[in-house]
């Protein structure tokens, strides 16, 4: 037997093995980098905060308490923004570490002179949104808290929903976006649930059907003829009068109708452009049926039409405010015509040091 052949070979198969191990090191630590990031732990909408427990249990740890704590708009009963726990820096161990929205509170007046944010994604898990609060003092730290509340509120409802649009980017219902494509010409990712279909002049609806925790949504359009469309007043009076004829209730003279008392409008941003938000209550005109809706309505510059997308829940037994997040993430992924390319995102939420500072 060879043995100086032998030993060549196991020199040369160790070289392979170190150059293999190297070039699949230098592609991790890319983009890649995530391949050996374990997968985050925690349900949707539940949030970590590391903090001192004598610190929590004070004024300025209840103000925080108080920002997750607060309800979420739109609904018919009051839900939290989001589920809370808490653990002190010492017992923030590697389990802990897992969870996929964490709030770290650092107050230390030997490190700080201000109060600022620290964002960051996917340190030990993914997807993973941790946002550290450096603060100086309790005083500052609370005042912060209070000025930068729907900061923080937005910061983590958007990682989530973005957490959302991933996943309806690989399972969503094919024959819904087939069938907005050809009547709107726009692109649209919705749960794969919503299996029952309607098609109107102009109007296309898609919902689950279920007796309860029914998802629904809805696309329609109109010809943009009116400097006022981008009003309440007008956003409620058309809704109104689409679905009425598009969404009748069980017997005759019954009908969804919007709950404009509790209708709350907004301009936002979709994919870079302006859209008025609505979001409110909707009901059956002679019925007892109602819940949760939110729309936007979005201007078509190229075909000078209003498309209005939107999502409503019927779930009379059932807490709403995951329903209604995961169907409102469906609305940041419609493609308005010509508009293809553009990445399917909720906006960021920008943590600027020099922008959020608090100026004492």
């Amino acid at each position: 037997m060879n043995f100086k052949y032998i030993e060549l070979m196991k020199k040369y198969l160790n070289y392979l093995s170190l150059c293999l191990f190297a070039l699949l090191l230098a592609a991790c630590s890319s983009k890649d980098k995530s391949i050996f990031t374990p997968t985050s732990s925690g349900r949707a909408y539940e949030i970590l905060v590391v903090i001192d427990q004598n610190i929590w249990e004070r004024p300025s740890g209840r103000t925080l308490f108080d920002v997750l704590d607060s309800d979420v708009p739109g609904l018919p009963q009051s839900e939290r923004s989001f589920r809370i726990m808490y653990t002190s820096p010492a017992n923030y161990d590697s389990t802990l570490k897992l969870i996929r929205n964490i709030i770290i509170v650092d107050i230390n007046k030997n490190l700080y002179t201000q109060t600022k944010f620290k964002s960051t994604q996917n340190v030990y898990a993914a997807p993973q949104s941790i946002l550290t609060i450096q603060a100086p003092d309790e005083e500052s730290f609370a005042a912060y808290v209070s000025q930068h509340k729907q900061v923080i509120l937005n910061y983590f409802t958007h990682a989530e929903m973005n957490r959302q649009i991933a996943l309806l980017e690989h399972k969503h219902n094919d024959y819904v976006a087939t069938k907005v494509q050809s009547m709107f010409d726009c692109d649209v990712w919705v749960p794969g649930e919503l299996v029952s279909t309607k098609q109107g002049e102009d109007f296309f609806w898609a919902g689950t059907n279920a007796a309860t925790g029914d998802r629904n949504f809805v696309i329609y359009s109109y010809p943009y003829t009116d400097k006022n469309t981008f009003t309440k007043e007008y956003f409620v009076h058309k809704r109104d009068s689409v679905m009425k004829v598009n969404i009748p209730g069980a017997r005759e003279g019954m009908y969804m109708m919007t709950d404009s008392l509790m209708t709350d409008v907004k301009p936002i941003t979709v994919q870079g452009e302006y859209a008025l938000e609505a979001r409110g209550l909707w009901r059956v005109k002679g019925d007892f049926m109602g819940g949760p809706y939110v729309s936007h309505v979005r201007l078509d510059r190229s075909n000078q039409r209003i498309i209005v997308s939107e999502i409503f829940i019927y779930s009379p037994d059932k807490m709403k405010r995951n329903l209604v997040r995961q169907m409102e993430a469906s609305l940041y992924t419609m493609k308005m015509p010509n508009s293809r390319q553009v990445e399917v995102t909720m906006p960021d939420i920008i943590i600027s040091n020099d922008s959020t500072r608090n100026k004492k």
